[in-house]
């Protein structure tokens, strides 16, 4: 990673993580991602902008598996995803074969104009739900 990458990386993480992440867990409508912390073994709530298609969640992480919550799925797949204010469990995928660019093109506008306007490792995963 470019140094103006990783600047970019650190600066925006650290936005996400002290004022953008809290505020969005509350809103009762933001779709959240709840992975296992690798090292803690608690439920570790991330706010994400995807899509659910039939029995699949779509989303792009916009650091690859720099995110914590990617590092956590590669320890532990097995995940929730509350959508519009309902948590379904899953098992998260990693699809690095998956044009992530395209991807984004068939999620919510909002959310993927920021993740293309931050992100620097793009990389898309998708969560098989079940039920």
């Amino acid at each position: 990673m470019s140094r103006q990458h990783e600047v970019k990386f650190r600066a925006v993480t650290a936005f996400q993580r002290r004022i953008a992440n809290p505020l969005l867990r509350r809103v009762p409508f933001q779709t959240l991602l709840e992975t296992t912390g690798r090292t803690s073994g608690l439920p570790r709530r991330t706010p994400v902008g995807g899509r659910r298609v039939g029995q699949a969640f779509w989303l792009v992480s916009e650091y690859g598996e720099k995110s914590q919550y990617v590092r956590n799925i590669k320890a532990n797949p097995q995940v929730r995803v509350r959508v519009n204010g309902r948590w379904h469990a899953g098992t998260a995928h990693l699809m690095p074969a998956d044009d992530p660019r395209a991807r984004l093109r068939t999620l919510p506008r909002f959310n993927s104009t920021a993740v293309k306007a931050f992100g620097t490792q793009l990389l898309t995963v998708r969560v098989d739900l079940e039920g």
